[in-house]
């Protein structure tokens, strides 16, 4: 008996390589009638996970009511943690370690995939783990590599891939996971990522993501003027994007350029990045000597 054509397919290819505008017209173009029930709740998920990245929060927030089903509720608690306010995110903390030991909801992919990535954000990667290392999902498996990266753990990031890879080695997200796994190897791997990024830049429309891919490769290789034309271009795209402007901060730091603007813009952006974190505790550090010296 033939396969059940997979409806989705197009729309998480977009979703995965963040064309987030693209996910929304598609989500919106699907037949209800063609789909499941299941199928049904995760095309939501996708389309509210879409708008979540385009910093939409507050849409979310409205339109997923308290009778949502629980795999909506957990991506309407992502758009609530990341909203902004501290009191928030504890409430959102709080609701998912209720939700979570529920023998009825508590083993849903879709509520463990926005709970792992709320702990990761949280950086309690050890809760963040509790909840994605059974897998379940390519997503969850992916989660797992980023979570792993995080933890300065190449070689737990490596079994996750190989998972990945057996389970199916074409996959966006397999080829997106090798990718980040090869730019922290880094050496010989660096110039794998780049072919990697480089085909999903012949395949699918030009991203936010595959072309900060591209220029963090290029950044490797020491080609950081090819790095900041990439960069250019995807500010074009998204004048928001806060990896965007992190990597042209670095990059144009390490092209004797003033970068003043861009990490200011990230800061209005995305106030908690890692990069505005790091800078300001080095500013205070450079202040303390300064006082301490004076």
């Amino acid at each position: 008996m033939a396969a059940s054509p997979d409806h989705l397919f197009g729309l998480r290819n977009s979703f995965y390589i963040g064309a987030y505008h693209a996910a929304i017209t598609s989500s919106q173009s699907l037949p209800a009638h063609a789909l499941s029930p299941d199928d049904l709740v995760e095309r939501d998920a996708l389309l509210y996970r879409s708008y979540i990245a385009i910093g939409s929060h507050q849409l979310v927030i409205g339109e997923i009511g308290p009778s949502a089903a629980t795999p909506l509720q957990a991506v309407k608690l992502l758009a609530v943690y990341l909203s902004g306010d501290a009191g928030n995110r504890e409430s959102v903390v709080s609701r998912l370690r209720e939700l979570l030991p529920d023998a009825a909801v508590g083993s849903n992919p879709i509520l463990r995939l926005m709970a792992g990535t709320v702990f990761m954000h949280e950086r309690d990667y050890a809760e963040a783990l509790k909840h994605t290392n059974s897998g379940g999902s390519m997503e969850l498996l992916a989660l797992n590599v980023q979570i792993y990266l995080q933890m300065n753990r190449a070689d737990h990031a490596e079994k996750q891939l190989r998972v990945m890879q057996q389970l199916d080695e074409d996959h966006t997200l397999t080829q997106l996971a090798n990718a980040w796994v090869d730019l922290v190897m880094g050496g010989s791997k660096i110039q794998e990522a780049h072919l990697i990024f480089q085909d999903l830049s012949e395949k699918y429309p030009t991203t936010c993501t595959i072309l900060n891919g591209k220029a963090l490769c290029s950044m490797h290789m020491g080609n950081f003027e090819d790095a900041e034309g990439l960069l250019l271009e995807s500010l074009n795209k998204d004048a928001k994007d806060a990896e965007t402007l992190a990597n042209l901060t670095v990059c144009s730091l390490n092209l004797g350029k003033p970068a003043t603007r861009y990490l200011n813009q990230l800061k209005l952006a995305q106030p908690d990045h890692a990069l505005v974190k790091r800078m300001s505790s080095a500013a205070d550090s450079f202040d303390r000597a300064c006082e301490a010296m004076a």
